[in-house]
């Protein structure tokens, strides 16, 4: 959890302008795994491919406590068979005082999600290898990466609005 150094008790506000982030739970919201073509599956042969899915949601719950899920859906097929269907939503609550919009947005959107993904990663792969397959590691995953690319697309639509005359 969060180390409070600012001298300011826990659910208080943090002295003008220093920014304050704790974790404050850490739960799997939904689960579910599937193995449609059990047991045939298993004599299948040919080369799995694998689909990822990936997305988050963010729900405020208080003036300064969100709520932050993070959903990841692995899909296995062999040929146009689905072997499994892994699905994750895990959630945590952080809360977050003194932060300006633009750096709370950024938090929520790089932080959070690094936060909750090693817990994705582990429900998963125990959901793979608990359903009879080969063990399965999601590869780590650049949040930063992905929040740069959305301001950019964002960036782009808001120029490509048309510009409303005064």
């Amino acid at each position: 959890m969060a180390e409070n150094s600012n001298g300011a008790p826990n659910g208080q506000t943090p002295p003008q302008g220093q920014a304050q982030l704790n974790l404050q739970r850490l739960y799997v919201k939904d689960v579910s795994f599937e193995a449609p073509g059990a047991p045939q599956i298993f004599q299948q042969q040919g080369q799995p491919n694998v689909e990822l899915n990936l997305s988050q949601r963010v729900a405020q719950l208080g003036t300064d406590a969100y709520e932050v899920v993070l959903s990841v859906t692995a899909t296995c097929k062999v040929e146009d068979k689905t072997a499994y269907l892994a699905e994750v939503h895990q959630a945590g609550i952080f809360g977050l005082v003194g932060f300006d919009d633009a750096s709370r947005e950024a938090v929520l959107s790089t932080y959070c999600p690094n936060v909750l993904f090693p817990y994705v990663r582990q429900v998963i792969s125990e959901l793979v290898q608990n359903g009879g397959f080969p063990p399965f590691f999601l590869q780590p995953i650049n949040f930063d990466a992905l929040y740069a690319e959305q301001l950019r697309r964002r960036a782009e639509g808001a120029s490509d609005a048309p510009v409303a005359n005064a």
